[in-house]
């Protein structure tokens, strides 16, 4: 299976659009045309990940969080940033990340949280700010001639999709109007005159554009119109059907005792030790969950109402702030509270790649050994 391939399923589980600004996600090194058998699922790329990766002959290491953060000049063995990356490289393994567009998906790591809190109906903590889409929307005047040999040019490279399970192609919008415009001494204009006063009949044709086709299909119309200058409009749209973001929150299908609550996320993220902050003996009927390191949205939990919240790890100033609020606050380490989805992702990937052989690194674990 090509890793292109796989690439589209990730997608769907994990949007690389949803990720934070500042994150680091989607391939990050390997070729697209690659074949994949093997695939190694790990929250963190370390140097006993990686031995462990080499004996498996793994083909993709699918990691949660990213193995390159910053820029790198230098890809050197045992040198600079990330020799693990030279490592993967060497040993022809295409890497990913999802983290953060893992954290905000449907189904992903916070909503597997929710589900074990007993949140009914989570909505998410921090809502994204409104960002520009994947999408533009070209407007072209013509004359009426022109329109289907445009249309037709514009829709060959890729305007006009619209939809991804059910979709559509050709998608525009026409209407007629009125076009104005003087050619000045050199021009040499398709209706009228040079340096006269001109009103023409033109239709008005909308549809709509992936912004990285946008040159091409500009190109293509350009190509195709009888105007030797072309009035057209490309407009940046806006994604305002995304309502997810970081963390989960809302009321608990039924009321719990904490201390019975606590257990059982030690049970289900298979822990001994946690770090428990405020009181231990209340009922919770509304919670609040985000994975990592999440106590910057400490004061959406307390604005909620929430009256616990779980999390991997909080800063000393964010505990304070939870236990004078009154929060019950439950810390169960960063990559503990990630790692709970590896299985499921497996288990989706398994079933759309069955040719594929997929394996969670068993030397993968918590740097922090608890006691």
């Amino acid at each position: 299976m090509k890793l292109s391939e796989i690439m589209v399923i990730l997608q769907e589980i994990a949007p690389v659009e949803l990720a934070e600004d500042w994150d680091n996600v989607g391939l990050l090194a390997g070729d697209p045309e690659q074949t994949i058998k093997k695939i190694m699922l790990t929250i963190d790329l370390t140097a006993e990940v990686m031995a462990e990766a080499k004996k498996f002959k793994a083909d993709l290491l699918l990691a949660y969080h990213p193995p390159i953060w910053d820029a790198i000049k230098k890809v050197v063995r045992g040198m600079g940033a990330s020799p693990l990356v030279y490592e993967a490289i060497r040993n022809n393994m295409a890497i990913y990340a999802m983290h953060t567009a893992l954290d905000v998906a449907r189904g992903g790591v916070n909503d597997l949280l929710a589900e074990i809190v007993g949140i009914a109906n989570p909505e998410s903590l921090q809502k994204p700010e409104v960002q520009t889409g994947a999408m533009c929307k070209l407007v072209v005047f013509l004359p009426e001639g022109d329109l289907e040999k445009v249309s037709e040019a514009i829709f060959a490279v890729g305007a006009g999709d619209i939809g991804e399970k059910a979709k559509y192609s050709k998608c525009s919008f026409r209407c007629k109007g009125t076009g104005t415009f003087q050619g000045e001494r050199d021009s040499n204009p398709t209706v009228g005159k040079a340096r006269r006063f001109e009103q023409a009949p033109e239709l008005r044709l909308e549809t709509i554009a992936p912004r990285e086709k946008i040159g091409a299909i500009v190109r293509a119309m350009v190509a195709a119109h009888s105007y030797e200058e072309v009035a057209y409009d490309v407009i940046p749209l806006y994604d305002g059907s995304n309502e997810l973001g970081l963390g989960r929150w809302g009321d608990l299908a039924e009321p719990i005792a904490a201390g019975e609550l606590i257990e059982k996320i030690k049970k289900r993220l298979k822990v001994k030790t946690v770090g428990i902050i405020g009181p231990a003996w209340r009922k919770v009927r509304r919670g609040a969950v985000c994975a990592g390191s999440c106590g910057s949205l400490l004061r959406n939990v307390i604005r909620q109402k929430c009256d616990f919240y779980l999390t991997g790890e909080l800063k000393h100033h964010h505990a304070l702030e939870l236990q004078q609020a009154g929060v019950t606050a439950v810390c169960v380490s960063h990559t503990v509270s990630e790692r709970i989805i590896l299985p499921r992702i497996a288990t989706k990937l398994r079933r759309q790649c069955p040719r594929v052989e997929i394996k969670i690194s068993g030397k993968d674990r918590d740097p922090f050994l608890w006691s």
